[in-house]
Parts: structure tokens; sequence; C-alpha cells
């Protein structure tokens, strides 16, 4: 059916990519699973020559084994991806945390592909999209079995065009569409850090990356000076990021020597264990960690290590559930394999990924809203002049009492204070 040339060709071809992944991959199997392997690469060759040979349309080899070595990683699971050239750059590219973008976290859960988290600030965040919702459509496009690679693809652009968007919100049972622009998206670690009252001071961290522990211990310093009694770290909305830069803020807060989570994989060399090494910690500094289903990898290390250690009081909703390690393997042609190679579990055993961190007290995410006066009710003169007279400037220093989770959290380390006190 096909010349024996070709198929030489081809099966000197696929060995010869084999041979790139170096080792990592093939030197690490034992002999007869390598053996095993070989055998069945013939039918692979076979597949590639009747392509080659019968195919109504010339193909050019990279392309079909770029398509096998995606459909294989896909087979693997939801986070496992193949990179090509183009698609690992934007990888290297936003780690440097600047993209142009929605600013949209995704993964593919059940199958479909799923909302993460949208980052503050962001055409997405700005649209009203939320954790959980689906994406069926990207620009009139059935997403259903697409990839990540795909996904992200489609998603990112040239700051200024337009994408449309259509979500299935399960919850509400509705379906919605959405017309973003696509801005820069630029990625900040913290982005409040202030005194709300009290001397209960508050942190919202958005990305674990590189810089994330300086920055979060300037935060601290900066806070205490100002009188910091009590904290808030808010990881609401917190997609995650680098496992080190997760691990170093749960250390900001726990004892020195101290698991903080722990990985295990098929390999003994993925079984490992990340102890907090944190010289000064914040061990006397009530704490509570508001989280929701938006939540996500890094934000559940720090949840989870804290709540195991009974360090911090965590509140809101039930995390996301992402509790996988993925290492990116770069190849010799400019792409690279990203590939699940463990999974977290908290000091305690808990496994992370597909259960989620479970809040200690749950508090659903309301928005606070001030009655209004009704016409039978008096005016009090004195209240409305104070009102006119306040300045625009302080405003904006209230506007953390619209939010129901966060205005809880205050009142349970009010609570701590006055208990401690006594």
């Amino acid at each position: 059916m096909f010349k024996k040339k070709n198929k030489l060709i081809l099966i000197i071809l696929i060995l010869g990519f084999i041979s790139i992944m170096g080792s990592f991959s093939i030197s690490a199997i034992d002999k007869k699973k390598r053996d095993e392997l070989y055998s069945k690469i013939e039918i692979f060759s076979d597949a590639l020559a009747i392509i080659q040979d019968e195919y109504v349309e010339p193909t050019d080899p990279k392309n079909l084994i770029y398509g096998a070595l995606k459909g294989m990683l896909s087979a693997l699971d939801q986070h496992s991806q193949f990179l090509d050239p183009e698609t690992y750059n934007e990888l290297k590219i936003e780690t440097e945390g600047k993209f142009g973008g929605l600013g949209i976290e995704i993964t593919i859960k059940d199958g479909l592909l799923t909302v993460v988290t949208p980052l503050k600030d962001t055409p997405a965040w700005r649209a009203g999209i939320k954790p959980q919702d689906r994406i069926v459509k990207i620009d009139g496009s059935i997403t259903r079995n697409i990839t990540l690679t795909e996904a992200v693809k489609k998603l990112r652009g040239k700051p200024g065009t337009e994408v449309t968007l259509t979500i299935l919100r399960e919850k509400e049972k509705k379906i919605l569409e959405f017309k973003l622009v696509r801005d820069i998206i630029k990625l900040e670690d913290i982005k409040d850090a202030k005194i709300l009252e009290d001397g209960i001071a508050y942190i919202r961290l958005v990305e674990f990356r590189e810089n994330t522990a300086t920055q979060l211990e300037n935060a601290l310093k900066q806070l205490r000076d100002k009188g910091m009694e009590a904290l808030i770290l808010d990881l609401r909305n917190n997609p995650g990021g680098l496992l080190d830069a997760a691990v170093k803020v749960a250390s900001k807060f726990i004892e020195k020597g101290k698991k903080i989570v722990s990985t295990k994989g098929k390999k003994d060399s993925q079984n490992i264990e990340f102890i907090s090494k944190d010289n000064h910690p914040y061990l006397d500094l009530p704490l509570v960690v508001l989280v929701n289903e938006g939540s996500a990898s890094g934000s559940e290390i720090v949840a989870g290590a804290l709540q195991d250690w009974q360090r911090a009081i965590i509140l809101g909703k039930k995390t996301f559930g992402k509790g996988s390690v993925q290492t990116v393997f770069p190849l010799n042609d400019g792409s690279a394999l990203r590939l699940t190679t463990s999974k977290y579990f908290t000091p305690k055993g808990k496994l992370i990924h597909n259960e989620g961190i479970t809040p200690d007290i749950i508090v659903e995410e309301l928005e606070v809203k001030e009655l209004q006066k009704t016409k039978d009710e008096p005016i009090d003169i004195f209240e409305e002049l104070e009102k006119k007279e306040t300045k625009p400037e302080e405003e904006p220093l209230t506007e953390y009492r619209n939010d129901y989770q966060l205005l809880r959290a205050i009142d349970l380390l009010k609570a701590i204070q006055i208990y401690k006190k006594k």
C-alpha cells in the first residue's frame, strides 16, 4: 500500500524526534517498557506513512507529528499539553507579567472550557465574567473538545481588538454573551495593602510570582509601622502561580521547620516536602484568609497550610481544587511539553486536586447595600449635614463596607481582639 522507503524514513523521523526528548523520557524507562514502546512505534509510523501516501492533499510530517503530540498529551489529563514554539513563547511572555488578552485564567474541567477566575481590573472582570463560567463559544466557534493551547490562542490578541464569548452559567441556568475588547494585562502580585479599622490590616494578593514574597514582606513591615494588630489576607480569585512563591508566602505565618505542602508523583524524585524556612515569621498576628471558588493552586496551598496548622481562620467559599504540578520540558525545536508530574497535599495529607479547601467558616459573596429610610422615618439633620461635609478623598476608605465576606472577617478579628484583652 505504501513504499517501504517512505516507511523507513518516517520511522527514522519518529525515533529522531523521540531522541530529542532526552534523558527525561526514554532513558528513564526500563528495558522492557522501552522494547514495548518501540514495538508500538511501528503502528504510528504505518499510520503516518499511509497518510503521506494516500491523503488527498500534500502533508507536512512536522504538522502531523505536532498534531499527534497534541492528542497524546490531551489524552493524559486536562492540564497536560503540547506547546508548539509559538504557544511556548506566549507562555514565557506571560511569566514576564505583561501580555495582550482578556484577563481570565482558564482550565478544562469536566471536558468543558472553564473560567478559574477573572483577574481584577481586566476586561473580563469589568464585563462580569465569574469563576466556574463555562466558555461554550469563542467568536461563534463551539469550544467542544478544544485544548487549552487552542483556547489561549483564540483569547489572546492585539490590545484593542474584540472577541465575543458565549458563556454558560450553570448555577443560574443562563446562556450569556459578552463582547470584550482585549487590553494589555499587567499582573501585579499585591493590589491593596492598608489598615481598615481598629488596627486590622488588609492585603489582597492576586498572583504568586517570583517577587511576591518580597513584596508581601515589605507590605507587612509598612503595615506594622502603621499599627497593624491583625491581618486579613485576601486570596479570592487568585489563580495561583509559582509553587515556590506560595510556599514562601505561607512561611511568613508558620513556624520555621514545619511542612507547608508536599508533592507526590510516580517517581521518588517527585515526592517532595516543602518546609517553612522564614527566620522571622509573624506568629502572633491574628489572621483571617479569604477564599472563594476562584482561589486555585498556590492559593489553596497557602490556605491549606494555614488551616492545617491552625494558624489562620479560612473564611469564604470552597476553593477551585486545582492541585496538580505541571512541569515544562523544552524540546530542541522550540516547542515544549507541559506535563502533570505530581499532585499537591496539605501538611496533614489532604489531597487538594479536585477536592479544594473547605473554609472553616462558609460565607457567601454578597453585596452590602445601605438601607434606605422610608418616608415615615424621621430625618436626622445633623447626620445629613455630616454626609454633605464628607471630603471626597475619604470616601474610598469605606468602599470595603460593601463586601460582606470582608465585613465578616473584620468582625471575627474584632472578636478575637476583645477576647485577648479580656
